[in-house]
């Protein structure tokens, strides 16, 4: 009954149904995605895929995005390609009760079939948007967080079902269509939180975004799964929610299936549920989100060094209290290159407290391998505090003059707590997307902005 239950929503759904709030969250979603997407294009490990399949790829109809539209491919390597360019950075969105980044697999699939298909209005594309993060996400929470605890990297794991329901929506398809592809999606589990500071993490996003356009297309053409794929007794959440109790009153419960909608965290319809894009929120660093509030305190500790005329060298050590997630997702002490210090809350510290800021030069190789840094992150030492929440920190500077300084970061910023504004993200678009765009970084960031208006969404995604 689930599946069909989701089914039946997605093809309910309509344009009127999204409240304002949901639709400002819908755009502020693919715009960060976009950035990302963009930036994310020319990232070693994007070209790596594209260079190793080029030979594989069919007839040009979708853009791979970060080359102002002069590169092309089919729909599946453009969902692949820029799914995994959207993450490469670790820089897209989080939500955060249950750390799925869920606009990457959704719109890599989506922006790829607009552009085949063409015509595809603003509005049209954001609602499909909306269904395929609604779906993952409540399929994340579903099984959270055991799934995740035994080793799956959920967002590429619900990723291929919320692809397969974004595009279903896209191109229309009928509710037996939509259940099939969800089973479609279901059956393409893809993502191994072993794969983390490699190019196999972004890969999840991409692999999930093309799975999820392939589930739909195969539904639409006939291609049949199971219409319980969700619910079944070896069907996807008794799978990979296998270490989970109670799993079919959790699935009710974040679907809304009967009775159970009166939890009010179901799929929202009619006044009941929740929307779970409003609590999706962007990140302001680009590594782990844990690691925010890290970068954010050393960051300000880096400024009362200055004032007082000191900096990093005059440190004698540094320790941290943190979440126990940031020990178990970003404890990598020795970083060796960029992606895996985006998994080190140690070079997180260092970063902060000798250059006052964790941009997406600070991730670069050789800053990681830089002696001076590595002394720096030498110095830092951290503890697990149950009592310290995911967006905090508490941080304790002893100088080698003796004196001591502290830094409480209560909610970092990005957090659901302190949202980035609309002006920081346009920023944050600006700094990762100025190399690749030129001097059409301005006109493109607002074309995104007004994306719900558009007549034709191919028409953006071919300038970015």
């Amino acid at each position: 009954m689930a599946t069909i239950h989701l089914a039946r929503w997605t093809c309910s759904l309509k344009y009127s149904d999204l409240p304002p709030e949901v639709i400002r969250a819908a755009v502020q979603s693919f715009h960060n995605w976009a950035g990302c997407a963009i930036a994310g294009g020319v990232h070693p490990g994007t070209t790596i895929a594209h260079n190793a399949l080029s030979p594989f790829y069919g007839a040009p109809k979708s853009s791979v995005l970060g080359h102002g539209g002069k590169l092309k491919t089919d729909p599946q390597h453009a969902a692949l390609l820029n799914g995994i360019a959207s993450h490469v950075h670790d820089y897209d969105d989080t939500h955060l009760d249950k750390f799925i980044h869920p606009t990457g697999p959704v719109a890599s699939a989506l922006l790829a079939v607009a552009e085949w298909k063409g015509g595809v209005s603003g509005k049209d594309f954001l609602l499909a948007l909306v269904a395929g993060v609604e779906a993952e996400c409540k399929l994340g929470l579903t099984v959270w967080p055991e799934h995740y605890d035994v080793g799956w990297h959920n967002t590429g794991t619900t990723g291929s079902i919320g692809a397969a329901v974004g595009v279903s929506k896209l191109l229309s398809l009928s509710v037996p269509q939509t259940a099939h592809a969800i089973g479609l999606g279901a059956t393409q589990v893809t993502g191994l939180r072993e794969m983390f500071g490699s190019h196999t993490k972004s890969f999840h996003i991409g692999r999930a975004a093309q799975n999820g356009l392939l589930a739909a297309v195969l539904a639409q053409g006939g291609y049949t799964s199971s219409e319980q794929a969700l619910e079944a007794k070896r069907g996807w959440v008794n799978i990979v929610g296998v270490t989970k109790k109670d799993l079919d009153a959790s699935l009710a419960k974040f679907l809304g299936v009967g009775s159970a909608q009166k939890h009010g965290l179901g799929l929202a319809v009619s006044g009941s549920g929740q929307w779970e894009i409003l609590h999706n929120s962007f990140k302001p660093f680009p590594c782990g989100i844990v690691i925010h509030p890290i970068i954010e305190g050393c960051a300000e500790l880096h400024s009362t060094l200055l004032a007082n005329g000191q900096d990093a060298t005059d440190i004698e050590s540094v320790y941290m209290r943190v979440h126990p997630l940031v020990i178990e997702l970003t404890g990598k002490r020795k970083p060796r290159d960029g992606l895996e210090a985006k998994f080190s809350g140690f070079h997180g510290a260092a970063i902060g407290l000798l250059y006052g800021k964790g941009s997406l030069a600070q991730f670069k190789d050789e800053v990681v391998r830089d002696p001076a840094l590595i002394e720096i992150r030498d110095r830092v030492d951290a503890d697990a505090d149950v009592g310290i929440a995911p967006d905090e920190v508490r941080i304790t500077v002893k100088m080698k003059d003796g004196k001591t300084m502290e830094k409480h970061i209560l909610h970092s910023v990005g957090s659901v707590a302190r949202p980035m504004t609309k002006e920081q993200l346009t920023e944050k678009f600006k700094d990762q997307c100025a190399k690749a765009l030129g001097d059409n970084v301005d006109s493109v960031s607002q074309a995104l902005w007004e994306i719900e208006d558009a007549a034709n969404v191919a028409q953006v995604a071919q300038v970015m």
